[in-house]
């Protein structure tokens, strides 16, 4: 089967299609990854997974047919992307708004004992 490949690399797939799986699958990365985007930044993570799940998919020899098919490359994708950039050092990382950590520790007392307070 030589099938039609429609945008970045997805079988079958046109720009709304892309569209839609890019948001569900933006959507299921950032669930996986307990990450809190919006709607744009899903969709943009989505169409730039379903990309670079295609790519690896295509290096590896693993075909992918149908909505379900390009819906878990693109979400594999996605949430390779979003570990990449979640990677970040936690002194880099801005303090939320109201001051509380996750955990209550910031990141410089991640070292801290209880011997030094």
């Amino acid at each position: 089967m030589h099938g039609e490949y429609g945008m970045m690399g997805m079988p079958g797939v046109g720009f709304f299609g892309l569209l839609i799986i890019g948001g569900l699958a933006g959507w299921l990365a950032e669930r996986a990854m307990n990450r809190n985007h919006g709607l744009l930044t899903n969709i943009l993570v989505g169409i730039a997974g379903s990309f670079v799940g295609g790519t690896l998919a295509g290096i590896l020899g693993i075909q992918f047919y149908g909505f379900v098919g390009n819906l878990v490359v693109a979400t594999l994708g996605a949430v390779l992307i979003l570990w990449f950039f979640g990677k970040k050092e936690p002194g880099n990382r801005v303090p939320p708004a109201d001051g509380q950590y996750i955990g209550g520790v910031s990141p410089g007392e991640v070292f801290r004992t209880k011997d030094d307070q």
